[in-house]
């Protein structure tokens, strides 16, 4: 090759960067690239690029060919890592700490010690804390159900003819019995704010079937303790948060444009800004919401279709009102929850997350846990059966559990009163499990005798996690996302599948 093709060469080179940098618009900024993220992707190197450029083509052509927009939806259907056992989860949620020892793990143990000075090994933070403390007994009385012969509080009366369905583990232990940090240490494997729910997490890893309808739904009313980080994104892209659908006239704020502004218009002007968005990923490829955006106004104008029809539970017959709570005062909100849960997971939702708070009874456990059991008793028992015969149970997920469990003690005030409550205890909390690739009647775990520590079989949160997602068919050493110099995960430091409880 002569000079004069070199520099022939050159010259053309010269000139295509020219009008490369002139038609891609201002470079990104600074702070989207940083200098870790850029060694990061330069090791990926030219294999990437080609991959990518390869995946774009036949998204392409795909599109060309069935006359479509060619689009990158983050909310899109994926393959699990490995088959899964369910396709969706409804997390039962019960906020505030259900006392284990009042529900389903009898310590008989403590009526021999009523009255009783007791000493803690550690010192909580806790406004029990002072004092005196004293043992305290069960007020409710426990039978055993089903086959399996499973301990249940006279508070679950109804629930308890569904234990040959549930798996128990009595031996879940937690790190802090701080609410706020209680709730976001189970709810998104760290105790502090800042990581994603374990909702965006599973809709990160699986997509969502229905596209039309939120992936990752909360149902509950006001906000919990730590506020609603508990089912937000965090670092994952802004299309995986839960949406929390409201009780009343209202579910959704915003679903409905304006009486003036017409389907077709709220169309059109939709696709204007779909058409600005295209071109400004264009000219900013390392934007990492642009792509969620563009996905979220879409999902926003199905939603206005779907989520009416799906929210009205009005065709439903009233034996599934009845089998819900929904003719009794008490009940009637939260199985209200339950029966949506019902009808979103049957309709391709893939994560819902119900709360019911009133568990946290340092004073009077007796008229405290009894009035919290009271509105969702009947509506779980509900839940398991109506998945059961539609024949979703097999393919649905159901956990059940609360941030900690409580003390065998109570406080010195109230042991004179004679109105015994119990303080938080991270150390052991009974958890429950039913549905898809759960082995239903079987119990693992053990607390001690008076229930203040988990002995046998102890299972942190992280086993717990590692669990749901491997039920789901996500391998939680494999869920990663990269975020602030390395790859992070909901079980970051590891978490072993509880293989007990697997059918």
């Amino acid at each position: 090759m002569g000079r004069g093709d070199l520099a022939r060469q050159k010259s053309e080179l010269t000139i295509m960067k020219t009008h490369s940098l002139s038609n891609a618009g201002p470079l990104p900024e600074a702070s989207l690239l940083d200098r870790r993220g850029f060694i990061y992707q330069l090791g990926s190197g030219v294999g990437s690029v080609a991959l990518s450029w390869l995946l774009n083509q036949d998204r392409a052509a795909a599109a060309e060919v069935l006359g479509t927009k060619p689009t990158l939806n983050p909310l899109l259907a994926k393959q699990p890592h490995f088959p899964a056992r369910a396709k969706s989860c409804i997390f039962l949620m019960m906020e505030g700490g259900p006392s284990h020892m009042d529900t389903f793990d009898p310590k008989p143990k403590l009526k021999e010690l009523v009255g009783k000075t007791f000493k803690r090994d550690d010192k909580q933070k806790s406004n029990q804390n002072n004092g005196d403390r004293f043992f305290t007994a069960s007020p409710f009385e426990f039978q055993r159900y089903g086959r399996c012969g499973r301990d249940v509080s006279e508070l679950f009366n109804n629930m308890a003819t569904c234990v040959d369905d549930l798996a128990f583990v009595r031996s879940v232990y937690a790190e802090s019995d701080n609410h706020p940090a209680a709730l976001f240490q189970f709810l998104t494997g760290n105790a502090f704010q800042g990581s994603p729910s374990i909702g965006s997490w599973v809709v990160y890893g699986l997509g969502s079937v229905n596209q039309n309808l939120p992936a990752f739904v909360v149902l509950r009313d006001g906000q919990p303790f730590g506020g609603t980080a508990t089912w937000g994104n965090a670092f994952l892209p802004t299309c995986y948060q839960g949406t929390q659908l409201r009780s009343g006239a209202i579910p959704i704020l915003d679903l409905q444009p304006p009486e003036e502004v017409g389907r077709e218009r709220q169309r059109g002007s939709l696709d204007l800004l779909q058409m600005f968005n295209c071109e400004h990923r264009q000219r900013n490829p390392t934007h990492p919401d642009l792509e969620a955006r563009m996905a979220s106004y879409e999902l926003a104008f199905r939603m206005q279709s779907e989520v009416p029809g799906t929210l009205s539970i009005e065709g439903e017959p009233e034996s599934i009102r009845k089998l819900y709570g929904l003719d009794q005062e008490k009940t009637k909100a939260f199985g209200t929850r339950c029966l949506l849960a019902r009808r979103l997971v049957e309709r391709g939702v893939r994560f819902v997350q119900l709360w019911s708070g009133g568990w946290d009874s340092h004073d009077e456990i007796l008229k405290g846990h009894r009035a919290a059991a009271e509105k969702v008793d009947v509506p779980i028992a509900g839940l398991i059966q109506d998945l059961k015969q539609r024949g979703l149970l097999d393919e649905t997920l159901v956990v059940w559990g609360g941030e900690f469990g409580r003390t065998p003690d109570t406080n010195e005030g109230n042991h004179k009163k004679n109105k015994p409550g119990r303080d938080h205890n991270p150390g052991a909390m009974t958890m429950w499990f039913a549905g898809g690739g759960i082995a239903g009647g079987t119990l693992i775990g053990t607390t001690d005798e008076i229930g203040n520590k988990a002995a046998e079989q102890r299972q942190s949160l992280k086993e717990v996690h590692a669990t749901l997602l491997h039920l789901l068919g996500l391998d939680q050493s494999k869920l990663t996302f990269y975020h602030a110099g390395r790859f992070k995960q909901l079980t970051d430091t590891g978490g072993t599948v509880i293989r007990e409880i697997l059918a």
